[in-house]
């Protein structure tokens, strides 16, 4: 089974490169439009995202929830920290795979957003939700507002 959770995140990996790999330090104050984040807001919280549901993975983090639920105040203005957070969070995913028993992906875990889910279906939100917000990256970069 971890090859099969490795294989998904390497595809996830991958198709979300094509938007991720696009954001510079010139286009990371673009907005599709003005009530929507700027892609530094997205990439940030992309990576935020990931280590913050960590936690209920057994994983918990250091860092501080800036970008979820919240307004974009500019908190993704960094982008070399944005691009870290991100690769902590993939490394932490791929952490998740390496710990967890086959019989682990079953097991029931509590969230405030969905409620009582098994470990594969939460897993598989967060990958979701990187190619949500890798697809609102890639068109605030292609037809967004600077």
């Amino acid at each position: 089974m971890k090859e099969i959770f490795k294989d998904l995140l390497a595809q996830n990996i991958l198709s979300n490169s094509f938007s991720l790999n696009m954001i510079d330090k010139e286009n990371i104050s673009k907005k599709l439009n003005e009530q929507t984040s700027s892609v530094g807001f997205i990439y940030r919280h992309i990576g935020e995202t990931m280590l913050l549901f960590g936690y209920f993975f057994g994983m918990p983090c250091e860092i501080q929830n800036t970008t979820m639920g919240q307004q974009d105040e500019g908190q993704g203005k960094d982008f070399e920290e944005s691009k870290e957070l991100l690769e902590k969070g993939y490394k932490m995913l791929e952490d998740i795979i390496e710990s967890t028993s086959n019989a682990g992906w079953s097991e029931i875990i509590d969230t405030p957003f969905f409620g009582a889910v098994s470990k594969a279906k939460l897993f598989a939100h967060i990958l979701y939700h990187n190619s949500y917000h890798s697809g609102q990256i890639g068109l605030a970069i292609k037809k967004g507002l600077k």
